[in-house]
């Protein structure tokens, strides 16, 4: 028995969203911890690469198809990976989506989209995977929030409502499951470069701009969620439950305030 409780040698953690961006991010850090991954995707041509390279680690991968918008793609997934495994250790519950649009421009299909895909999807995918981790009596479950869970943003509206919700959902299952041995936390990064937000990037005045409201003066780096993931993951974290990480450079501190008060004393 390792006396690391940070390895996660032996561990089948699920990773939902793994095609691209945050999802593969997680994967990486959870699989060089010793992780075997479930990686899934409503496109399973996009996972080929990614399952290539974490096998190349000597990692076992399972890649299945995967709407989290569908109740009964939930349910085939969740069957699927615990009938090849044997197990579900751990659930990133990262499946995401976002559109930017003034809050007077949403229109109701919006909406559904966000919500349907940021937070019914995630409860009913947290479900049927705890179902599994119940009879074992273990599980780490982490739903993967924003720096909007606890900060509002313009053009972000069902965005932070999905998010916001997934702060107070965590809370919930992780009452719910405690006395299963299940922890639910949230992991809420901040501002990272991600193909739904990559055009941002591209305005040097804009990123200089963020940068100016972050206290580490940078967006985050993907290696910047590698601890924190492998964390709540892990037994290194077995008393904590019910609680939100934020991984966002200190923007949640109240870096606003700074700037102007910065501006302010350099037009003085």
């Amino acid at each position: 028995m390792t006396t690391n409780p940070f390895d996660l040698t032996g561990k089948v953690a699920l990773v939902t969203g793994a095609s691209r961006g945050l999802g593969q991010y997680f994967g990486r850090a959870l699989a060089r911890a010793g992780a075997d991954l479930v990686i899934t995707s409503r496109h399973m041509d996009a996972l080929p690469s990614f399952q290539a390279e974490v096998e190349a680690m000597g990692r076992r991968v399972l890649p299945i198809e995967l709407d989290v918008r569908d109740y009964q793609s939930i349910q085939t997934m969740a069957e699927a990976a615990h009938s090849f495994f044997g197990k579900i250790d751990i659930l990133i519950n990262n499946a995401g989506c976002n559109v930017r649009k003034p809050a007077l421009e949403v229109t109701w299909d919006d909406w559904n989209l966000i919500l349907d895909t940021n937070l019914r999807g995630a409860f009913f995918v947290a479900q049927a995977i705890a179902r599994k981790m119940v009879p074992r009596g273990y599980g780490r479950i982490v739903n993967i929030g924003s720096v909007t869970s606890v900060c509002g943003y313009a053009g972000l509206g069902p965005y932070s409502a999905s998010r916001g919700g997934i702060k107070q959902l965590t809370a919930s299952l992780a009452d719910d499951w405690g006395h299963y041995g299940i922890t639910v936390n949230c992991l809420a990064p901040g501002w990272f470069k991600t193909e739904q937000n990559k055009v941002l990037y591209e305005n040097p005045g804009w990123v200089e701009y963020l940068s100016d409201r972050i206290p580490l003066k940078r967006p985050g780096q993907p290696n910047d969620l590698d601890g924190t993931v492998v964390f709540l993951a892990s037994d290194a974290s077995a008393y904590i439950t019910g609680q939100i990480i934020l991984v966002d450079g200190g923007i949640s501190t109240g870096a606003v305030k700074a700037t102007v008060e910065k501006m302010a004393v350099e037009t003085r």
